[in-house]
């Protein structure tokens, strides 16, 4: 019995690979083609939560749907459970944040069973999903990785997370899927593979048809109305808007005097392997906030008073305990939590002078609109990083214990080459 579409029946046959829907091999919806072939393959996967520093992703599910690139309609789709080496790493957090339980996966293949199955979906297509680039493809390589074997490559890949918030704008909050969900009344996310892509293809489409009624009738359905009036990039690459002059460069007499302490980077500064250099001149952006800045420096001596407006609720590094730091975490955001430090039960602002200041633009760095960011990059003394560590680290906790399966990018980070260690201002 032919259990394809009567469009898809008319279309001439191609290699296919048999898939029983078994336990063994997971859930099969229609004729899986095989690797290489011209279908989008949107994935996504479910994972332990780590427990401890060090302690990786156990991949729980994985779930994937094959989307026919011209249509933009599903033509299969493989679903399984996976076993973990140590059924320990289901934790009572990692059920709070998918519902996959011991006993759900006590039952199912171990990965090195489904290895054939996922490399078929996966391998040669162009890959979509929602942080797929950080997430979801890193923890496929490390499972192939684990069995030894060679992971799938993609042919291409969509991650729809950046390009969604580069394209779209945060109009949904802090753009994960669960807000998107809820932008455009598709539900509440499950935080099961299959429902995942499937709710991941639904955004895209919603929200490449906003984007294309607001071309239609840009006078009508402008966007600046939804981000805030933001220039456009073309603006930010090109001339700038007669309402948004270029700042006058304003010196002080004494300026030459002041020790250097704010500049440019100079290709040093890098985050990891997935971030570029914030030097400007690298990336040919326009550097005319950067050329307007003057040098300045917060001098140490500078006397700071209780009742001072400049300085009034700061607290200097030395003066913080973290015995006194507590979270907290409203409930009242529709779409982003946002995390509140307190000591005291006061908020929590630190004041930090003789800081070395480094900034620069890059494309790396974009901002709702998707132009280029300012980035700061600010070199700290020991005792403000102990404190901002404390705070990073319950913050993190936090938002473990909320529930949340995303990467955590720690604020404070240490560079080989630097005395001291740096934060990113965001």
């Amino acid at each position: 019995m032919d259990t394809r579409s009567p469009e898809a029946a008319t279309n001439p046959p191609m290699a296919t690979t048999a898939m029983a829907s078994t336990s063994a091999v997971g859930e099969v919806s229609g004729v899986v083609p095989e690797a290489g072939g011209p279908e989008i393959a949107f994935f996504d996967v479910e994972t332990s939560v780590p427990q401890r520093a060090g302690q990786g992703h156990a991949l729980l599910e994985f779930g994937a749907i094959l989307v026919c690139p011209r249509r933009l309609v599903e033509v299969a789709s493989y679903a399984t459970l996976v076993r973990p080496a140590d059924l320990g790493v289901v934790s009572a957090m990692s059920v709070r944040c998918n519902g996959i339980t011991r006993d759900a996966v006590a039952g199912a293949p171990y990965f090195r069973e489904v290895a054939d199955a996922v490399h078929t979906v996966l391998h040669g297509r162009v890959w979509a999903g929602h942080n797929i680039v950080r997430f979801d493809s890193a923890r496929i390589r490390e499972a192939f990785a684990e069995i030894g074997r060679p992971p799938p490559q993609p042919k291409g890949m969509i991650d729809t997370l950046p390009l969604l918030t580069q394209r779209f704008g945060r109009r949904a909050g802090d753009m994960k899927m669960a807000s998107l969900a809820s932008y455009f009344g598709l539900g509440k996310q499950r935080h099961r593979s299959l429902d995942d892509v499937r709710m991941n293809l639904e955004v895209l489409k919603y929200c490449a048809t906003v984007l294309f009624l607001e071309a239609s009738l840009p006078e009508v359905l402008t966007v600046e109305n939804l981000v805030g009036g933001a220039i456009t990039r073309s603006q930010v690459n090109g001339a700038a808007s007669p309402e948004v002059p270029k700042p006058e460069a304003k010196s002080s007499p004494d300026s030459s005097k002041r020790q250097r302490t704010v500049s440019r980077v100079s290709n040093a500064i890098q985050a990891g392997d997935n971030q570029q250099s914030i030097d400007p001149a690298a990336n040919n952006e326009p550097v005319e906030l950067i050329s307007n800045m003057e040098e300045m420096k917060l001098d140490a001596s500078t006397q700071m008073y209780a009742n001072s407006s400049a300085f009034s609720g700061f607290l200097m590094p030395d003066d913080v305990s973290t015995e006194f730091i507590k979270i907290y975490v409203p409930s009242s955001n529709q779409f982003a939590q946002r995390t509140y430090i307190h000591h005291k039960d006061s908020l929590l602002q630190l004041c930090c002078t003789s800081s070395q200041v480094q900034f620069g633009v890059s494309t790396k760095f974009l901002d709702n609109a998707g132009r280029p960011k300012l980035n700061i990059v600010v070199d700290i003394p020991d005792n403000i990083r102990e404190v901002l560590e404390f705070c990073d680290g319950i913050a993190q906790r936090s938002s473990q214990e909320s529930g949340s399966t995303s990467e955590w990018i720690p604020m404070v980070k240490k560079y080989g080459y630097v005395n001291r260690p740096v934060v990113r201002l965001q």
